[in-house]
């Protein structure tokens, strides 16, 4: 499965990643569990394009990447209007990498739903565990 993004949302999604990896763990107001900061490691070489997703489980940890990078963003954007001003260049480019990247985030879980109903449709049954790293979904 093709999950298009344009370049303003890789370059946002590229650098929310790098800049939620650089931090150090256990600094900030929310220490990111294990498993968030797996997916956004793993999530991030990917980030030079539109995304392939084959399998149920490859979809959930974009999914989950992505919206921890949002996450981060938001935090970002929090910050820097209020320690500049909401019209500030670093505020509004904190913005528009929020948003890009929250945009993506909106059509994964579209495109995860989506993918776990057409699972449904072709087994007669949600996917279980074992179903979401073994079932293809071609391209």
């Amino acid at each position: 499965m093709i999950f298009s993004c344009n370049f303003e949302e890789v370059l946002a999604l590229r650098e929310g990643a790098r800049t939620y990896l650089d931090e150090p763990l256990g600094e900030g107001a929310v220490v990111a569990p294990p498993a968030e900061r797996a997916a956004v490691e793993s999530l991030l070489p990917q980030l030079t394009g539109d995304l392939s997703f084959v399998t149920l489980a490859e979809q959930d940890a974009a999914e989950r990447g992505v919206g921890a990078v949002v996450e981060h963003l938001r935090v970002v954007m929090e910050t820097q209007i209020t320690a500049t001003h909401p019209a500030g260049e670093y505020a509004v480019a904190a913005y528009f990498d929020y948003a890009h990247a929250l945009s993506v985030l909106h059509r994964l879980e579209l495109v995860g739903q989506e993918m776990h109903a057409l699972f449904e449709v072709v087994n007669g049954a949600p996917a279980d565990p074992v179903d979401c790293h073994t079932f293809i979904f071609p391209d």
